[in-house]
């Protein structure tokens, strides 16, 4: 059986792969061939990856103009590949504007052929237009939902939804306990370790890079012992963030590979909005997430897509209430992120309502097991094998 799946960005890639793995643990003697669009992550599970998909992701509309044709060249190699080799079944993992006309084509060509959606694109967030909406819907034969809203926007929409759980709980259950983490990253127990996660995009570089790094600047000057700690996202992101430590003379370590570790070992982060703010949430770390765009895109979405979100982190969105800071667009200053974090390291009273909010968060991210549901799900779809 050969299965076909697409995806993009750093975190695709680290969905692909975890899903990857489930499906060989859930094949039970079948042999199953997985082809895709992904990144290293899922090539090292075995995949054969058809186009590099994980450097060439962009949130914004403006943002997305560099990657319009590479994403073209990724979406024609992958159609091309289907019209020659007919897979037994199609999953999509978000990356919207390949995926569409993925989706479309299998519609169009080889309607025979099941299509999965797991985690739908941020359609239920963001509130523009549900013309893409009805396109995923027409296409896909089962959605699976990560968040409990985004089960109900789809299935209000008329998709077949199953909700399956978040799949970080599953990929948080390896974490290693704090201790440990600080010993194999060699940092002393009394010492303040915040982790900075400014960029998983290129884009990031330029809109978030500067504003943490300066926050991290003043919060250096306040607080003399602490220690910054970067993991990278993708190594060719670390000659530009090496660069800007020395520039702004911060006490940082950056890192590749040891993301967990990071994370585990952290007082507190800076971070991007993205699927590492559930990580972190899930081990527990106050955060501040920080998000801006090109001027021209947020002023596109505001005056004539009319667009508005609720929340762009996914703590936030998985309870629908702000359990951490967001500071998105004109407020996403320094001084803000400075004024933020300081209060979230020195208020214990803070600190604790944020872990009281990160219990209520965890029960509404289903149970543990996520990835080999979804691996079931998806073999019961395969020609053959769910009769």
């Amino acid at each position: 059986m050969r299965i076909f799946i697409s995806t993009g960005e750093v975190s695709g890639d680290l969905q692909g792969s975890l899903l990857i793995a489930a499906i060989k643990r859930q094949a039970a003697g079948l042999q199953v061939e997985i082809v895709a669009l992904g990144g290293e992550k899922m090539a090292a599970e075995g995949a054969t990856i058809l186009g590099n998909t994980s450097g060439i992701g962009s949130m914004g509309l403006v943002e997305s103009l560099p990657y319009i044709f590479p994403t073209l060249q990724v979406q024609r190699r992958a159609i091309a590949y289907l019209k020659q080799n007919p897979p037994d079944l199609v999953v999509l993992i978000d990356y919207m504007g390949p995926n569409l006309g993925i989706g479309t084509y299998m519609q169009k060509h080889l309607p025979q052929v099941p299509v999965v959606y797991y985690i739908a694109p941020q359609e239920w967030v963001w509130s523009i237009s549900l013309r893409n909406t009805a396109r995923i819907v027409s296409f896909t034969d089962k959605l699976l939902a990560i968040f409990p809203e985004e089960a109900r926007y789809f299935r209000q929409n008329g998709a077949q939804v199953s909700w399956v759980g978040h799949p970080l709980i599953d990929r948080m259950q390896n974490a290693p306990s704090r201790q440990a983490a600080r010993a194999q990253l060699k940092i002393p127990p009394a010492q303040k370790a915040i982790a900075l996660l400014p960029a998983s995009r290129r884009q990031e570089l330029k809109y978030l890079l500067p504003v943490i790094f300066q926050a991290a600047q003043t919060i250096q000057a306040k607080l003399p012992e602490v220690h910054f700690w970067i993991p990278l996202s993708l190594e060719i992101y670390r000659q530009p963030i090496e660069a800007a430590i020395k520039r702004y003379g911060l006490q940082a370590t950056v890192v590749s590979g040891q993301q967990k570790e990071v994370f585990a070992a952290a007082d507190f982060a800076i971070t991007k909005s993205g699927t590492v703010n559930l990580e972190l949430a899930l081990l527990n770390v106050p955060q501040v997430v920080v998000y801006r765009l090109n001027p021209i895109t947020v002023w596109i979405a505001r005056k004539i897509l009319k667009g508005s979100i609720p929340f762009a982190s996914p703590p936030n969105l998985v309870v629908m209430k702000p359990i951490v800071p967001e500071l998105l667009q004109e407020q996403a200053t320094p001084e803000n992120i400075t004024q933020a974090a300081m209060e979230l390291l020195l208020n214990p009273e803070r600190r604790q309502q944020t872990l009281a909010d990160y219990a209520e968060m965890r029960q509404n991210l289903g149970e543990v097991g996520v990835c080999d549901r979804v691996a079931q799900e998806i073999l019961h779809m395969l020609p053959g094998v769910g009769a």
